[in-house]
């Protein structure tokens, strides 16, 4: 019995030195980990952007746009198409990044928020505004689009619309996760 005790407060001792030894402590709560390069490289709200105008130009050549530049109007709030937020402003200039990339003949003009005119049959037309703006340039076409956020999802929708008619050549909508970046962007509290 007595060699249990001994066995039993030489092994409490032991373990007493050995947790003096190790330094525990619990990682802080709020802890940041900052992005890396790789992250920055594989962002996906980038590659959605390059990914949109992928799956709007496709199968249409540079070429076939006719020989003037394409002009990118700035992404609105579809609810009030005179505003945008940051978001509208950075989809545009990824957009404009992107199709130029394609090959396509983009024209560095910023054109404002103002360019949907809604008519009584609630179709979307280029403003008088754009419109004298791509004959000064001779653009053929213009990238225009709408943001729509809602509670998990901001809703992209892009059109590429030809200057002489307002016809819409193509179109693609896409969704945006509402994380903290496009919320950030919104102007949304985060």
């Amino acid at each position: 019995m007595m060699m249990s005790r001994s066995k039993f407060a030489l092994s409490l001792a032991a373990a007493s030195l050995l947790a003096g030894c190790s330094v525990f402590q619990p990682a802080p709560v709020n802890t940041r980990v900052d992005p890396t390069f790789k992250d920055a490289n594989d962002n996906a709200f980038l590659n959605s952007s390059k990914d949109a105008v992928g799956k709007l130009l496709a199968g249409l050549e540079p070429g076939a746009v006719g020989p003037g530049p394409v002009l990118v109007a700035t992404i609105v709030d579809v609810n009030d198409t005179t505003r945008s937020a940051p978001l509208g402003r950075t989809l545009s200039e990824q957009y404009a990044t992107n199709m130029a990339m394609s090959g396509f003949n983009v024209k560095e003009v910023k054109l404002r928020g103002n360019v949907f005119v809604r008519e009584g049959a609630g179709e979307l037309m280029l403003s008088r505004e754009v419109k004298d703006i791509a004959r000064m340039h001779n653009a053929v076409m213009v990238l225009v689009g709408t943001y729509s956020p809602a509670s998990n999802y901001t809703y992209v929708s892009l059109k590429l619309v030809r200057t002489e008619d307002n016809r819409i050549i193509r179109g693609y909508d896409y969704a945006l996760p509402m994380e903290r970046d496009v919320k950030r962007l919104l102007g949304a509290p985060r």
